[in-house]
């Protein structure tokens, strides 16, 4: 029981270690990307925060996992390395027994991951579908931060407002740069800008949104050239865009496990296929970590880190891909991610009979020799 809760320590606390810095690698790249879309008037910054605790279980059904493969390798690798696996096994431990002892906390992972996986992930794509529709049924107006330029449009307008009023209704120093482009869009045209003293927001009965500017001046053309124009308006009406978010997630990702259990579509199956994988995920790495840890003391423990990681993600790849084959119906949904997990589960078997098997046989051979 000592040694149980010694080792499933040492697994558990580099598993948090090494999740935690995951985590915080993918979280920041997507943080990033949200961050520029709210720069560019796509995203109420106000929601930022929001969409990330969403998205966090669909991120950590993927990286626990993988932190739990490499906690594996770092831990029983320090083991390894520090001499405490050989006293271990002096007193009995086999391989097997090894394994054993950490399909414990490897059925504790499991459990979680297919809490997230089943449960919480599906939920939280949900809530940030709703969050982008409410986002997509705002226009640039209510997107607008005063005293900065925003760009929509993928770069063709730029919009700015000196000042705001906290109700978002009346705008103050308002200017507007706009693209043009031929009807084929294949050639621009000159530039049209807009400067206005103020501005508000008006809904018309249709739904779509205006912005009226006021005492201001209209410039379309290249200063200098030919046909350029200045046009002095007391009242002038901007239609507003939409802005539009991207969605990095799918439909099918937010229907609940009990749903797609019974469904008759293609992609629903897959979809609840490829939750119901990633529990067995867990169980399979720690096959493979279990042997994969295993290092002479003078090579270092990091010599098999590198092939580990490499044997992780072939088979977190195959996954991946595999799912989209059974989304376009390229393999049979019948066949499904079973005979991947099945590989690898070879694979695993493999590596761990395989070095004592090559041991024995060799202590066999210098025995012969000896006689």
């Amino acid at each position: 029981m000592i040694v149980f809760r010694y080792l499933s320590r040492e697994v558990l606390v580099t598993l948090s270690a090494v999740s935690a810095v995951l985590l915080v690698i993918i979280m920041s790249g997507r943080f990033i990307k949200y961050l520029a879309q709210a720069a560019q008037g796509a995203l109420d910054p106000g929601v930022l925060f929001l969409i990330m605790g969403f998205r966090l279980p669909g991120f950590l059904q993927l990286i626990l996992p993988l932190g739990l493969f490499l906690g594996i390798l770092l831990a029983y690798g320090r083991l390894y390395l520090e001499s405490e696996m050989t006293v271990l096994s002096a007193t009995g431990m086999s391989q097997q027994r090894l394994l054993a002892l950490t399909m414990a906390p490897a059925a504790l992972v499991a459990l979680l991951v297919a809490w997230l996986s089943l449960s919480l992930a599906p939920l939280g794509v949900a809530q940030v579908q709703k969050i982008v529709a409410q986002q997509d049924a705002l226009t640039e107006f209510d997107t607008l931060v005063p005293g900065r330029f925003q760009s929509l449009r993928d770069g063709t307008r730029v919009t700015y407002a000196e000042t705001m009023s906290d109700d978002r209704v009346n705008l103050g120093g308002v200017f507007i740069s706009e693209k043009r482009f031929n009807q084929d869009k294949t050639k621009d045209r000159a530039p049209s800008v807009l400067v206005a003293e103020k501005g508000h927001q008006e809904v018309q009965a249709d739904g779509n949104r205006y912005l009226i500017l006021e005492n201001g001046y209209r410039y379309d053309g290249n200063p200098g050239e030919a046909g350029y124009r200045a046009i002095k308006y007391e009242t002038y009406g901007v239609q507003l865009p939409k802005p539009e978010v991207s969605q990095e997630v799918t439909e099918r990702e937010a229907i609940p496990t009990s749903d797609l259990i019974g469904h008759d579509g293609l992609r629903e199956r897959a979809e609840l296929q490829w939750r119901l994988s990633l529990p067995l995920l867990v169980f399979i790495v720690t096959l493979l970590a279990v042997p994969l840890a295993r290092v002479n003391p003078r090579q270092g423990r990091f010599l098999k880190l590198l092939p580990a990681i490499l044997l992780y993600m072939a088979y977190l790849t195959m996954l991946i891909s595999v799912r989209g084959a059974l989304e376009k119906g390229k393999l049979p949904i019948s066949l499904g991610f079973w005979w991947v997990h099945t590989l690898f589960l070879l694979i695993g078997l493999a590596l761990m009979y395989w070095e004592p098997l090559r041991l024995k046989m060799a202590s066999r051979r210098a025995g012969v020799s000896r006689g």
